[in-house]
């Protein structure tokens, strides 16, 4: 609480009179402090690799704490996480991993360019190497090239 002191008989009121007004810079500061330390942490907890993910309407499911991405980008290279692997050295890189299991989650994450054929092949190796349990990562919501039934039954000139 804050005081103000002005000029007035000693006689007439011996207490000060109050201010009510509430200094706000201080909260200003810290919440500033805290924005960029949210701006600076936020990119560093995703997967950097530009990918062009299909949609899915499926419900999207938890995802564990320390996700294992494996990904496919348009060039056909294969990476974990951010790193660039070959694909003969893929389930030697996943077993070097320090959570080295076979019962973890694998995520891969394919681009839309990649032929079907080269995503089976990946799944090919993660299986032949002992890792069953993978998930198909894809973007949510309603995809982008569906056509509603009603659309399609009134076709635009």
């Amino acid at each position: 609480m804050g005081a103000s002191v002005a000029e007035h008989d000693v006689d007439e009121d011996s207490d000060f009179a109050e201010s009510h007004e509430i200094n706000v810079t201080p909260f200003i500061d810290v919440i500033l402090v805290l924005l960029i330390i949210f701006m600076v942490a936020a990119p560093l907890s995703t997967v950097d690799l530009p990918i062009d993910l299909p949609s899915s309407t499926a419900t999207p499911q938890k995802k564990p704490d320390k996700p294992t991405y494996v990904s496919i980008k348009p060039d056909l290279a294969v990476a974990i996480g951010e790193t660039l692997v070959r694909r003969i050295d893929l389930v030697r890189s996943l077993d070097a991993m320090a959570d080295a299991s076979k019962e973890r989650f694998i995520f891969l994450r394919a681009d839309r360019a990649v032929p079907y054929g080269e995503l089976m092949d990946v799944l090919e190796i993660l299986r032949a190497g002992g890792y069953s349990k993978i998930k198909l990562v894809a973007l949510e919501g309603v995809p982008a090239n569906a056509i509603s039934p009603a659309a399609s039954d009134n076709p635009k000139p």
